[in-house]
């Protein structure tokens, strides 16, 4: 039986890779971006519109939209630094973008049947992990992503039984989000990425719901 992914950002190196390496096991893929659809993940009357036309059910979601600064910026390298206008429109893609596309999830997954939602952070927004500061806004709103998936885990384990859901991070991928900030590390091509988040995401196991791993399949402390 065909299985039906939803991939959100999917014009983005990142989900543009996944979405391609679905397809090539089998899958039928339902592709939403701002380029493939006008898909604004900012703005929540925007993505309530697009997401209530999705018929589903959908046995993965995969949310891969992110932004590293504000238009024409440069992450944070100290405090002195932080600007309002670079904040909100962080927080807008990275934050309330995943917060407006979680209310639908619920509708989206089959409430019976082994089904799994992946959102793309980051491991700097692990706080935990943090030891050299910086990136404030980039960090920030993707620790607020990571406990915005850990409380929907929590609630679809009430109504889903069989949903996992769980936080994301690709590595450091060659594509034009890290282009100009990726000297100082190993980069993988998209492809290679897409190979390894999907991996994860059908291995994934019950009891990795609400659970944050890298591509490697490896846990990361919140």
């Amino acid at each position: 039986m065909t299985q039906n992914a939803l991939i959100i950002g999917a014009s983005g190196g990142i989900g543009a890779a996944v979405a391609q390496d679905l397809e090539t096991r089998g899958w039928q893929v339902t592709r939403l971006s701002r380029a493939c659809d006008g898909l604004d993940i900012g703005d929540q009357a925007n993505v309530d519109a697009h997401l209530e036309a999705q018929n589903g059910p959908y046995e993965l979601v995969f949310m891969a939209s992110g932004v590293l600064a504000a238009e024409g910026g440069a992450p944070e390298k100290a405090l002195s630094q932080i600007r309002q206008e670079s904040f909100e429109e962080v927080f807008k893609v990275n934050t309330f973008g995943v917060a407006y596309v979680l209310r639908h999830v619920p509708k989206l997954l089959p409430k019976k049947g082994r089904s799994v939602l992946a959102v793309l952070t980051a491991r700097v927004g692990s706080i935990g992990d943090n030891n050299i500061g910086g990136w404030h806004a980039y960090r920030a709103s993707k620790a607020a992503a990571n406990q915005l998936l850990r409380g929907a885990a929590i609630e679809l384990g009430r109504s889903h039984k069989e949903a996992i859901a769980v936080a994301l991070h690709p590595g450091t991928v060659a594509t034009d989000f890290t282009a100009n900030y990726a000297a100082r590390h190993s980069t993988v091509c998209p492809e290679a990425a897409a190979k390894n988040l999907v991996d994860v995401m059908l291995g994934l196991t019950p009891e990795d719901s609400g659970q944050f791993f890298d591509y490697a399949y490896k846990p990361i402390e919140w």
